[in-house]
Order: C-alpha cells, then structure tokens, then sequence
C-alpha cells in the first residue's frame, strides 16, 4: 500500500512540474570562430531565435547558434512559445548556411541563411509579430 502511495504521489509531482526554458539544450558542440562559414542540419530549436545544428545523434558536435538578423522573445514572455514553433517548422530538419560572429555566452551569433534567404528574413515574411525588432546579445 505504502509503495502505490509513493509511486502515485511521484507521478502526480512529474505531471504538473513544468517542462520549460529552465532545462539545458542538447548542444554541446565546439563553437567556430568569427567569419567562419558552416552548414549542417538542424537538428533542435531552443526558441524563436536559437537553434543547434550538426550531424544526426551526435550533439557533442552539434552548434549552438542565437540568429543574428532576428530578435523573438523569450520562452516564458508573451508570443515567445509561438516564435519557437514557426521557427521549428521553418527550419528543422532542413540544412543550414552560417556565418559565424561573434560569441554571446555558450553560443554563437550567426547569420544564417536557407537555400539563399535569411532566416531572420523568412520570419519576418512570415509575419513574425516581433518582426525582428529589438535585437538582443
């Protein structure tokens, strides 16, 4: 009896504690330097305007990349969890072109571009409600 008690309250807890922005991304790959030039898949979205790109199970070498061209807000600010999601159905799965500069805390900032076009370019077409304004490091 005590063992169900135990196992029931462990899964009520596991339910309603939030899965959210606090948890750290899967890439853990070394970062190119500036004006570097890199292209690999996407393989994970962090939010509207970071991603990781690099070979497929391996997030060792996986790149952590902030755009450089767009600014979304964040996960748990108003709009931030829709930005992440048209950045996933734009960009996931698909390869990437890169330019890197410079660093911003474990990741880099990087223009990058699909088949020619801007990243940031494409979300604003899309009609980004931020529209890619106020940019942040």
């Amino acid at each position: 009896m005590k063992l169900s008690i135990l196992l029931y309250t462990a899964a009520v807890i596991a339910a309603i504690t939030p899965v959210g922005p606090a948890m750290a991304d899967p890439c853990n790959g070394p970062l190119p330097t500036k004006g570097v030039r890199f292209s690999a898949v996407v393989r994970y979205v962090g939010d509207g305007d970071s991603l990781c790109v690099g070979p497929a199970g391996r997030p060792d070498r996986w790149v952590e990349v902030r755009l450089a061209d767009f600014y979304a807000p964040e996960l748990h600010e108003e709009g931030g969890r829709d930005a992440k999601r048209r950045l996933e159905r734009l960009v996931l799965g698909r390869t990437l072109v890169c330019h890197a500069g410079l660093r911003s805390y474990d990741r880099v900032v990087a223009a990058c571009y699909r088949h020619g076009h801007s990243v940031g370019a494409l979300l604003r077409a899309a009609g980004d409600p931020e529209g890619g304004r106020g940019k942040r490091n």
